[in-house]
C-alpha cells in the first residue's frame, strides 16, 4: 500500500513539473542521435538535436552523459540557445555512452530529452575529408617519378644557372694552388634536421673534388652524431674517386655542442690554418656573422648557404657568394648531375608552379563571388 502510494506521488510530482514546463512554452529537445564522430581516431563522440523554435523560452542546453552500468552525469558547459551540436571529447575508447540533451529556460526550468542509444568512438583507417589531398599527393608524386625517368632517358634537363654553386671549383682551385687547405662548417643543426642533410649532400660533393686535388679538407662539427655522419660521406667520396690513401679522419671532428664556443673554436681554426676556401652551409644562428666575418678578414673565399631568413643578410654581406633558401636544397642535383636527383627537382617546380596558379585562380574567383577552393582548402586543412 506504502509502494503504491509512493509510487503515485512519484506521478503526480512528474505530471506537475511536466505541465508547468509546457506551460512556459518549455518542450524537450527532439531528434536527439549520438553517433561516432566521423574522420578521428575515435575519442570523440559527437551529439545532434533539433533546435528549438525561436519564440520558445529556452535559454540553453545542457548535455547529460550516461555511461554503461552509471548514472547520468553533466558533461562540459552549458551551452547556448541555437546550439544543435555537440562533440564530447572526453570518452575513452571502446566504451559505450548514452546521452540526454537537457533543455534550461531563464527561470532554471529543465526538461530532458529521451535517452539516445548507446554510442562507441571508434577510429577510422582514412580520413575521407582527405580525399582531394591525397589525389594532389598522388599526382605530385607522378610528376616526379616521370621527370626521374626523363632524366634517366638521357634527355637535358634545364637548371637555372647558381653562381655559388658554379664558384665551387674556382675555390677548390684557389685553395690547391695556394697549397692551402679547405674549411668546411655544417652549422650548428643535428642531423635530422633538413639544412643538415642537405649540407652533408653539398659536402659530399665537395669531398669529391677535394680528393681528386689532393687538397686537405678540414670539417669541425657541433654534434657528435653529426661528426659520425660526416666522416662516413667524405670516406665514400674519396673511395668513389679512388683515393681512399688522401682520406684523414682526423681532419673530420668534433669541437663542441656549446654554440658560441663552437663559433670561438672555428674561427680559431681560421686564424691559424688561415683557409683559402671556406664553405658555411647548414643551420646558423648568431654565430654565423663572427664565423663570416673572421673568414673575410683572413681573405678567404667564401661559400655560405642556409635557409634561414634571420641570417641571409650576414652571409651575403660578409661572403663571396651566398645560397638563399631552396638553392641549398637544390645544390646537390646541381654539383652532380644525378638523374634522379635532377628530375626530383623538376617535378618539385611543376608542384610549385602547380600551387602558384591555383593561389592565382583562388583570389580571381574569390572576388569574383565564387569559394570553392577556399571550401575545398578549410575541408582538406
Amino acid at each position: 500500500m506504502r509502494k503504491t502510494i509512493r509510487c503515485l506521488l512519484v506521478y503526480l510530482v512528474l505530471c506537475i513539473g511536466i505541465s508547468t514546463a509546457f506551460s512556459q512554452g518549455l518542450t524537450p529537445p527532439s531528434n536527439v542521435t549520438a553517433m561516432d564522430t566521423p574522420n578521428d581516431d575515435g575519442s570523440s563522440i559527437t551529439i545532434k538535436w533539433e533546435a528549438a523554435p525561436e519564440r520558445s523560452s529556452i535559454s540553453g542546453y545542457q548535455i547529460l552523459r550516461r555511461i554503461a552500468g552509471g548514472g547520468l552525469e553533466e558533461i562540459g558547459a552549458l551551452l547556448p540557445a541555437g546550439t544543435t551540436t555537440y562533440v564530447d571529447s572526453s570518452i575513452e575508447k571502446g566504451s559505450a555512452y548514452a546521452y540526454v540533451v537537457r533543455a534550461v529556460t531563464e527561470t532554471e526550468a529543465t526538461v530532458d530529452s529521451e535517452e539516445t542509444a548507446p554510442a562507441k568512438g571508434t577510429g577510422e583507417l582514412f580520413h575521407t575529408g582527405k580525399i582531394p589531398l591525397f589525389i594532389a599527393m598522388i599526382l605530385f608524386s607522378a610528376g616526379i617519378v616521370w621527370n626521374i625517368y626523363y632524366a634517366r632517358s638521357g634527355k637535358e634537363i634545364f637548371v637555372r644557372r647558381i653562381p655559388g654553386l658554379e664558384a665551387v671549383d674556382e675555390a677548390i682551385g684557389r685553395a690547391t694552388e695556394m697549397g692551402r687547405s679547405i674549411l668546411y662548417s655544417l652549422g650548428l643543426g643535428r642531423v635530422e634536421e633538413v639544412p643538415t642533410i642537405a649540407s652533408m649532400t653539398i659536402l659530399g660533393q665537395v669531398a669529391r673534388r677535394t680528393a681528386d686535388y689532393e687538397t686537405p679538407l678540414h670539417v669541425p662539427c657541433r654534434d657528435p652524431i653529426v661528426t659520425n655522419v660526416v666522416r662516413e660521406v667524405v670516406r665514400t667520396s674519396y673511395l668513389d674517386e679512388g683515393r681512399p690513401d688522401a682520406y684523414n679522419e682526423d681532419n673530420i671532428f668534433f669541437l663542441t655542442e656549446s654554440q658560441f664556443a663552437y663559433a670561438a673554436g672555428v674561427a680559431g681554426i681560421m686564424t691559424r690554418e688561415k683557409p683559402a676556401a671556406i664553405f658555411l652551409q647548414g643551420q646558423f644562428f648568431a654565430e654565423s656573422l663572427i664565423l663570416a666575418e673572421t673568414g673575410n678578414s683572413i681573405g678567404a673565399i667564401q661559400i655560405a648557404g642556409t635557409d634561414s631568413e634571420h641570417q641571409l643578410p650576414f652571409f651575403i654581406a660578409s661572403c663571396d657568394y651566398t645560397l638563399i633558401g631552396e638553392e641549398l636544397y637544390a645544390a646537390s642535383a646541381y654539383l652532380s648531375r644525378e638523374p634522379m636527383l635532377l628530375g626530383s627537382l623538376r617535378g618539385q617546380d611543376w608542384g610549385k608552379f602547380l600551387i602558384f596558379v591555383l593561389m592565382i585562380l583562388g583570389v580571381v574567383l574569390e572576388l569574383a563571388g565564387v569559394n570553392w577552393i577556399t571550401t575545398l582548402l578549410q575541408r582538406v586543412s
